[in-house]
C-alpha cells in the first residue's frame, strides 16, 4: 500500500527524525511504498523514497507549519494514501508518533496566561487538538505513559486509541566485542590520558538539553578533579553561546562543541560518564543508548527514559526540583569513584543484553500497517 509520512523538517542527527527512518524503513520492508512530506530535508534519501519538499513560505514558522498541512492535505486529495503518519501534529493523520510532549500542559504550566492570547498559542494548540480530541480517530503511538495521562486529563482521548510502544535503540550502539580497543583509538585521537575524564553530552536543542547546567557542574568541581575534566557536547545547534560561556568559567581549553555526526559510538565508548541535565526531556532515547554502550549516565528526574537509569543501576539521576548544586555534587560523586563507574557500567551491560527496548520499529510498523476495526 501507499503510505504517506508527515514531518517538518529531515535531519540525519535528531531523535525524533532517527525514529521516523527506522518505522519508514520498516514499512518499506514489508513491500510498502513510502513517501514524505518535508519542509527540509538534510541528508540521503534512501533508496524507493519519494520525498515531496513541500514549497510553502512564510514569514514566520507557525504559519508556515500552517500552510504545510493545508499544502500535503490538497496533495493526499489528488494522490490519496493508505495511512498518512504524523511525526508533527496537524490535521488529518491515520497515526501520530508523540514524540513531542503535550504542548497544552507546557502552555498552562510553564507560560503566563496571556501566553495563551497569541497566534502561536492558537496554531499549536488547534494542531494538537485535531489529533488528540475525542472525536479523532489518529491512532497514537505514545512512548511515555505520563504524557498519556497528560493527553486524557486535557483532552478525553479515549484510552483504546493509545497504544504504548518499547523504547527504540539501534544495535549498533551496543559495546562490540573490540570495544576496548575502539576505546583506546578514540582516547589517543582525542588526545586523553589515561587518568583525565571525559564528560559526553550529545543531542541538538543545547538549551533544552541542559549544556548551560553542564558547564556549571564542570566549573564547580574541585581544582584537581576540574582540571583533568573535559566536556565535548555533540549536536546541531548553535555553539556560540555556549563557548562564550564555557570561557567565562575558565574552561576554554576543557570544552569541545561539535556538529552533530554518525559516530556517535566511538564518543560513547571513549567517554566515562554521559550528562543529560535536560530541561525537559520527552523521553531521552540517547540515555538508553549510553547504557548499552556500557557508559554511565547522569541525568534529570524529568527525562521520560530516567527511571530505566535507576532500573538498570547504571548512574545516577538528578532530583527535581533542580538545584545546580544537587548536580554538582551528584557529578562530584560520579567523577570521584571509579569502583563505582565501573559497577555502573557492568550492571548498564549486564541491562543491554536483557532489556526489552530494541524493537519499537517492528512494533510501529504493525499498528501503522494495522487495519482499523
Amino acid at each position: 500500500m501507499q503510505l504517506a509520512f508527515c514531518l517538518y523538517k529531515y535531519f540525519p542527527y535528531g531523535g525524533l527524525q532517527r525514529d521516523f527512518l527506522r518505522f519508514a524503513l520498516a514499512c518499506q520492508a514489508r513491500g510498502h511504498d513510502v513517501r514524505v512530506y518535508t519542509l527540509n530535508w538534510d541528508g540521503e534519501i534512501p533508496e524507493g523514497f519519494e520525498v515531496v519538499r513541500v514549497p510553502v513560505k512564510a514569514m514566520t514558522n507557525i504559519w508556515r507549519y500552517a500552510k504545510f498541512a493545508a499544502w500535503v492535505a490538497r496533495d493526499l486529495e489528488m494522490r490519496p494514501a493508505a495511512r498518512v503518519v504524523g511525526f508533527n501534529k496537524m490535521p488529518g493523520l491515520d497515526v501520530y508518533y508523540a514524540a513531542d510532549p503535550c504542548y497544552e500542559d507546557k502552555a498552562r504550566t510553564l507560560r503566563n496566561p496571556f501566553y495563551r492570547l497569541s497566534a502561536r498559542y492558537r496554531h499549536f494548540a488547534a494542531a494538537e487538538r485535531a489529533v488528540f480530541a475525542p472525536s479523532s480517530r489518529t491512532r497514537l503511538l505514545m512512548i511515555s505513559r505520563v504524557q498519556q495521562t497528560l493527553f486524557e486529563k486535557y483532552y478525553g482521548t479515549p484510552p483504546e486509541r493509545f497504544h504504548m510502544l518499547p523504547p527504540g535503540i539501534a544495535p549498533d550502539r551496543r559495546a562490540p566485542v573490540n570495544a576496548g580497543e575502539i576505546r583506546a583509538a578514540f582516547r589517543g585521537e582525542f588526545g586523553l590520558a589515561a587518568d583525565d575524564l571525559l564528560l559526553l553530552q550529545v543531542g541538538s536543542d543545547f538549551k533544552r538539553k541542559g549544556l548551560d547546567r553542564s558547564l556549571q557542574a564542570l566549573a564547580h568541581l574541585p581544582d584537581a578533579l576540574r582540571r583533568r575534566t573535559r566536556l565535548i557536547a555533540i549536536g546541531q545547534d548553535a555553539p556560540g553561546p555556549f563557548l562564550r560561556r564555557a570561557r567565562e568559567l575558565g574552561l576554554g581549553e576543557q570544552v569541545s562543541i561539535l556538529p552533530g555526526r554518525d559516530d556517535i559510538p566511538r564518543f560513547l565508548l571513549g567517554a566515562d560518564l554521559f550528562l543529560h541535565p535536560a530541561y525537559h526531556e520527552n523521553t531521552g532515547t540517547v540515555l538508553l543508548e549510553a547504557l548499552v554502550a556500557g557508559l554511565p549516565v547522569l541525568c534529570t528526574a524529568v527525562c521520560g527514559y530516567a527511571p530505566y537509569i535507576a532500573e538498570a543501576a547504571g548512574g545516577l539521576v538528578i532530583p527535581e526540583p533542580f538545584v545546580q548544586a544537587g548536580m554538582d555534587r551528584l557529578l562530584q560523586q560520579a567523577l570521584g569513584d571509579d569502583d563505582e563507574r565501573r559497577r555502573w557500567q557492568a550492571n548498564a551491560l549486564a541491562f543491554a543484553a536483557t532489556a526489552d527496548i530494541y524493537g519499537n520499529a517492528e512494533r510501529a510498523a504493525d499498528l501503522i500497517l494495522e487495519e482499523r476495526g
